[in-house]
């Protein structure tokens, strides 16, 4: 056994325990707390309880200097034993540490009230969370749930975090960073009509969830690392009417990452992105992977507006090692303008950093199929589409690009695809061919020119263990 297979080896007996442990029993039980669509009741509007309790009856003093963390946490704490309600914030500036939301609460920020984080990370409660695909100890979000039911912050308020806790793990504190929000475990998420501030960090993070619903959020997360909204291995999600603008993706689609998450199999699915307005200043608008070793599929992207992006304004991405799935993607009815680099991207076989235990051989390859585009408008695109990051034997399954119109500089690159259709593709403004393909099948390719296939990548040495779902 290699130092490689021997780490793996670790991993794995790791992963087996704990919080596999769980995971992997409510895996196998698909069902157990799925339904068909994301809930969309908010815990104090469902004839919960009609309790109502100000966080300024428990001393929560709005000055922008006290610390409120205990009070504020003792009137959650008293709504959810009393059977359920409403907390709320009346206006004002609430310096806070982490809160953690209960079963059957609602948080609501009036008009002029600002949950603010503290700067101090003694502030913030620790715990086992996802970073970049993988289980490790970190601090807790801001605002948090653990395997709570029917949650949910409203109102018109604001949630703002601290600079000085954002940023990446380092070696003086190598615990994460807190999120902003961050439901873990959680069935019935219902976050509606507030604005987030944050920088160097994720802003909203549903972590093995069910049945969530963003809504109506201005949600502004500056500088790198910035995400504004993370769907980690989560399922039944509705996002609707946002406005997002980020210094990193606006939206992530996220499953785990090498053996860990393909072992855990909690895929991220039957997520619906609507009505939501984007300005990714760091990189992609709505992002796909790279962290899906669990898989990512039947996700619907519709009616949504690119105002500028610094690179792609999607991009699709998982790379060798990775294994399981991205499937049945639908964008349509979509304006993009102002792209640095191109409309879309898909790579599978070289976005993100490779896990220290990836899954090895031909398993390793992600198998991505059924990816629709349909009533595209674009402005001044760089590249309308590069599809040339593609394994030859594990080609893209399906491909569908209509009625797309605007202006582009390049048009549409494709290597080593299956069942492409490409129909009513209305580009002006492209210097050279409107499309290029190597080791491409379908429809509407006639005229295309051929280009040089891409150099084929080399997987993951080892065993074949697992079989792709």
């Amino acid at each position: 056994m290699n130092r490689r297979q021997l780490l793996c080896s670790s991993v794995a007996a790791a992963v087996c325990s704990t919080i596999a442990r769980d995971a992997i029993a409510r895996a196998q039980q698909p069902n157990a707390r799925s339904v068909e669509k994301p809930a969309s009741t908010i815990p104090g509007d469902a004839g919960i309880s009609s309790l109502r309790i100000n966080a300024r009856d428990h001393g929560a003093i709005g000055d922008g200097t006290t610390l409120n963390t205990a009070m504020l946490q003792e009137a959650l704490d008293r709504c959810n034993v009393l059977g359920g309600g409403e907390v709320v914030i009346p206006a004002g500036r609430y310096l806070t540490g982490s809160l953690s939301l209960r079963s059957n609460v609602t948080l609501r920020l009036e008009k002029d009230a600002l949950l603010l984080g503290s700067d101090d990370f003694t502030h913030y409660r620790k715990g086992q969370v996802r970073w970049e695909g993988k289980w490790i100890p970190g601090y807790l979000g801001l605002i948090h749930a653990i395997d709570a039911e029917n949650i949910a912050i409203v109102g018109d308020g604001r949630i703002e975090g601290n600079i000085a806790v954002a940023g990446r793990p380092s070696k003086d504190n190598p615990l994460r960073r807190p999120a902003l929000i961050e439901p873990i475990g959680c069935d019935g998420v219902h976050l509606e009509g507030f604005s987030t501030l944050y920088a160097h960090m994720w802003s909203i993070h549903p972590t093995y969830c069910d049945n969530v619903v963003i809504k109506n959020l201005t949600v502004r997360s500056t500088e790198t690392n910035g995400d504004g909204i993370d769907i980690d291995s989560s399922r039944h999600v509705l996002i609707d009417g946002c406005d997002i603008a980020t210094g990193d993706d606006c939206i992530s689609l996220k499953s785990g990452r090498g053996e860990e998450g393909y072992r855990l199999n909690r895929p991220t699915e039957n997520v619906r992105i609507t009505n939501c307005t984007f300005e990714g200043r760091g990189y992609s608008c709505i992002g796909i992977g790279s962290e899906a070793s669990a898989g990512i599929r039947d996700i619907v992207v519709e009616h949504c507006k690119v105002r500028s992006v610094y690179k792609n304004a999607f991009y699709i991405k998982s790379r060798i090692g990775r294994g399981s799935s991205i499937e049945n993607l639908t964008f349509r009815d979509i304006d993009a303008a102002s792209m640095r680099m191109g409309f879309l991207s898909i790579n599978q076989v070289s976005a993100g950093i490779q896990d220290e235990c990836p899954v090895p051989g031909i398993d390793g390859v992600p198998l991505f199929r059924n990816f629709r585009f349909q009533d595209i408008r674009v402005q001044d695109a760089p590249v309308l589409v590069n599809a040339s990051a593609i394994y030859a034997r594990k080609k893209l399954d399906g491909l569908w690009l209509e009625n797309i119109s605007g202006t582009c500089e390049k048009g549409i690159v494709i290597a080593n695809a299956t069942n492409v259709k490409l129909r009513k593709i209305s580009i002006t403004g492209n210097v050279g061919p409107l499309v290029s393909v190597a080791n491409v099948s379908g429809q509407g390719l006639h005229g295309a020119a051929t280009i040089d296939p891409p150099r084929e990548s080399a997987l993951v040495p080892g065993p074949s263990i697992y079989t792709l779902r």
